[in-house]
């Protein structure tokens, strides 16, 4: 007569073969803890990361230098930071916030480097665009029908007064309405006062109101 052999389930897991799933199929916090295991980043999960993060470098970046023509390289740059210094991040859930803050600080290293002061622009000066769509994620009620916020015209003129803001003012709106960091955060970000940050953010959205009052209202 046969008896079972009763097995601890440590001892089992022990001995089961241990499943690596794909990078594709990893989360967000799982890729950034697979990259900050070992001597450098795990390869695949690094690309990974790149794949499902690299749109949401080049939209902060073209929001924050529109008229510049070499953002592909400052988008590489970023990335070689991140490879460089992910093992310090310590909370791999706040990733999209280290990586925007790592997009910025290289922005204005960039700025300080060019060492000349952006004009001040004129707000009906027209902006030379770029070829492609820019996806916008702005929460709004559904309009009326005589307040249709959502036309084509009402997104390009957005694009294009935000794109016409002064520097300090676009960074500013860009941070605060874009990426939604709180105003501490871009206070720290660009080295300025929390007084300073709030006074660039209202005087930004009252240019922007007043470019695009002809689209607000009747």
């Amino acid at each position: 007569m046969s008896q079972s052999i009763s097995l601890p389930w440590s001892t089992v897991k022990a001995t089961l073969p241990e499943v690596q799933l794909p990078p594709e199929k990893l989360s967000n916090c799982d890729l950034i803890l697979q990259c900050q295991v070992g001597g450098c980043p795990d390869r695949g999960a690094f690309t990974e990361l790149i794949r499902r993060y690299q749109s949401h470098i080049d939209k902060l970046l073209y929001h924050l230098a529109p008229d510049w023509q070499d953002r592909s390289d400052l988008a590489q740059e970023v990335w070689i930071r991140v490879y460089r210094n992910i093992r310090r991040l310590q909370e791999p859930e706040k990733f999209r916030s280290w990586l925007s803050r790592i997009a910025t600080n290289l922005f204005y290293d960039e700025l300080r480097k060019r060492k000349r002061v952006r004009p001040m622009i004129s707000l009906d000066a027209p902006r030379i665009s770029e070829d492609g769509e820019i996806d916008w994620d702005v929460a709004a009620d559904l309009p009326g029908p005589d307040e249709d916020l959502t036309t084509r015209e009402f997104y390009d003129q957005l694009r294009t007064a935000i794109s016409d803001l002064p520097e300090v003012f676009r960074t500013t709106i860009v941070l605060r309405e874009i990426e939604g960091l709180a105003y501490e955060e871009i206070a720290e970000m660009t080295g300025v006062s929390l007084g300073t940050v709030k006074s660039r953010i209202a005087r930004a959205r009252q240019r922007l109101q007043t470019q695009l009052q002809p689209y607000l209202y009747d």
